[in-house]
């Protein structure tokens, strides 16, 4: 089995307006990067747009015929003071949580070992009603929810090592004792939220903050100390990774400060989990990265270690 990557066109297609930190160059620098003939043997997969049922199980109908309305709007729909639609938003939306689903898809009846979709807009911010921080779809909550409404899957875990806290997926996980959520972030960062004291309605929450200015030592002792012992009692049977790069210690819009090489630590440690837990199954959706030059390196030792276990 090999790694399976996913970069749908269409997610180039949304424009988010010039100046903005979530562009499409983010996708053409990691284009570029896995081009590399170190990357020859990633197997590249086309993959179609999310179904509506794939949605709703993560969202609110309302909310999908909202955003699905503005598809092939005119000019820029500024749905909050930092996220944006354009044109070609609302089918790049869907095609990133497609992605998303089929990745999931070809993890599960082991046609991948693991997968890694590079794929915009993010969605760690998404509610189930409400687009922020970049988002409009959720697309690790509804990886996990294909795992279980087409896979059978009991229990999936996310986890997301993105400065910023996915408060999208903690409110939709929140009350589902099979769903964990553990997220290692800046405290105080955006959106505010995230401290120790938010656990789910099942302690199937776990948050690790982290004071501005962290670094190596402090993201390998809050794993090892504070999220392995919780991720080992859940006992995952598939690991999505919120895989977000923009702690890293170039990236602006953040204030923590980790290494290129700690991405290929964190994966390395998030792959034997998942090779202890649920056969390797890992499948990592792109948040994050704002800086291209560390965005492109750290995404490239994140799939460097994805293809080698």
């Amino acid at each position: 089995m090999t790694t399976f990557l996913f970069m749908p066109h269409q997610c180039f297609d949304h424009d988010t307006s010039d100046g903005h930190p979530e562009c499409a160059n983010r996708l053409r620098a990691i284009d570029s990067v896995l081009g590399a003939e170190t990357f020859s043997f990633l197997s590249r997969i086309t993959s179609g747009p999310a179904t509506r049922e794939q949605l709703e199980r993560a969202h609110d109908a309302d909310y999908i015929s909202r955003i699905l309305s503005l598809k092939g709007c005119e000019g820029f729909v500024e749905i909050d003071e930092d996220t944006v639609m354009s044109s070609g938003s609302a089918e790049a939306a869907l095609y990133a949580a497609g992605a998303a689903c089929q990745a999931v898809d070809e993890v599960m009846t082991g046609h991948a070992r693991n997968a890694f979709c590079a794929i915009r807009p993010p969605g760690h911010h998404a509610e189930a009603a409400l687009a922020m921080g970049f988002c409009l779809f959720n697309n690790a909550a509804i990886a996990a929810l294909q795992a279980r409404n087409v896979h059978g899957v009991t229990r999936v875990a996310v986890i997301d090592f993105d400065v910023h806290h996915g408060n999208g997926v903690q409110s939709i996980f929140w009350n589902d004792e099979n769903l964990y959520y553990a997220s290692i972030h800046e405290d105080g960062g955006f959106p505010q939220t995230g401290p120790r004291e938010e656990t789910g309605a099942h302690n199937n929450i776990f948050n690790a903050p982290l004071l501005p200015g962290a670094e190596t030592g402090d993201l390998r002792k809050a794993w090892a100390e504070e999220v392995v012992p919780s991720l080992k009692s859940f006992a995952p049977e598939l690991i999505i990774i919120s895989a977000g790069f923009d702690a890293h210690r170039r990236d602006f819009m953040g204030g923590l400060n980790y290494s290129t090489a700690d991405y290929g630590w964190i994966t390395t440690e998030i792959v034997k989990m998942a090779n202890d837990n649920c056969k390797g199954r890992v499948v990592s959706l792109l948040e994050g990265g704002y800086d291209l030059p560390s965005l492109a390196a750290a995404v490239g030792v994140h799939v460097k270690v994805l293809m080698e276990v």
